[in-house]
């Protein structure tokens, strides 16, 4: 299992290096990287993460559409900030699924790490839709659920992800960085 864990660990270290770069071809890549670490992660019953590699799936199209809109290239996204409620609402609807997925994952599986898998679930699937709208605030998120998940896998004896997730932290500040300095950054979302 090593050597596919390796494998999907190289690619979304690609995937992400090019969402940073605001490559398109982050999304394919990331696609592949997901169905993989979707396997990996039943087998070790990371439910809550299998599920958000599913969740990844569709998200990544939609992220791939949304930077691409092939219709008309004009329209395609560019960096933005959120404004606050929007922000705050985010936020809250990570706190409502990860509270929602640990309870169904600590009563109804034998999950090795409901709450904690869980929550770094719900707050995932929120950076990953900040992110595929190209909202700033993805990437400091981004940070704090990637410093959670190396203590998370190393834990679960995922030593190839627990560095991936190393390397994406980085990723991710650096990610912040160049994002901060789009010229074409609003300064409030729509």
């Amino acid at each position: 299992m090593s050597g596919l864990e390796l494998i999907a660990a190289v690619l979304g270290v690609s995937a992400v290096w090019l969402t940073v770069k605001q490559n398109a071809w982050c999304w394919p890549i990331g696609l592949v990287m997901v169905l993989i670490y979707g396997w990996l992660f039943f087998e070790v019953k990371l439910y809550s993460g299998m599920l958000l590699q599913l969740a990844y799936a569709v998200l990544t199209l939609y992220g791939w559409w949304q930077w691409k809109r092939p219709d008309r290239v004009e329209d395609a996204r560019r960096v933005s900030r959120l404004g606050r409620s929007t922000l705050l609402a985010g936020l809250a609807a990570g706190v409502l699924m990860s509270l929602a997925l640990g309870a169904g994952m600590a009563n109804w599986t034998d999950a090795a790490l409901p709450w904690l898998d869980a929550t770094l679930t719900g707050f995932s699937l929120v950076a990953q839709l900040w992110m595929a709208q190209k909202r700033l605030q993805c990437w400091p998120l981004w940070v704090v659920v990637d410093v959670a998940y190396v203590g998370q896998y190393l834990h679960q004896g995922m030593y190839f992800t627990a560095g991936f997730f190393a390397v994406l932290t980085v990723i991710a500040v650096r990610g912040w960085l160049e994002w901060r300095r789009d010229p074409a950054l609003a300064q409030v979302a729509p």
